[in-house]
């Protein structure tokens, strides 16, 4: 796989704008610019892929990357918060169960 510098820039922009875009959607998970610009790029793949799937299509260019990986991100943070289980839903939950 040949990548050109262009492609490598334009890919490490879309994700740092979907994963900046995704940390203030979801509330709460605020990685910084690097942890924003993985959590981007993954969530790019992961809306890559699932979108099509769905049948959904947003467009095309590149709004529509930062679309899909904007999803794809905030996909990818909800599911980093499950499993991380602090904040979000998990530390309510436990401290009203047990009256903390």
């Amino acid at each position: 796989m040949n990548m050109s510098g262009e492609s490598l820039l334009i890919i490490l922009f879309v994700g740092l704008v979907a994963g900046w875009l995704a940390g203030q959607i979801v509330r709460g998970t605020g990685f910084g610019i690097i942890g924003d610009l993985i959590i981007g790029i993954l969530g790019a793949f992961v809306g890559s892929w699932l979108m099509p799937r769905l049948g959904i299509h947003l467009g095309n260019g590149i709004i529509n990357a930062i679309m899909n990986a904007t999803i794809g991100a905030i996909l990818l943070l909800f599911v980093v918060r499950l499993v991380r289980g602090s904040g979000g839903w998990g530390s309510r939950w436990r401290g009203r169960r047990w009256g903390w």
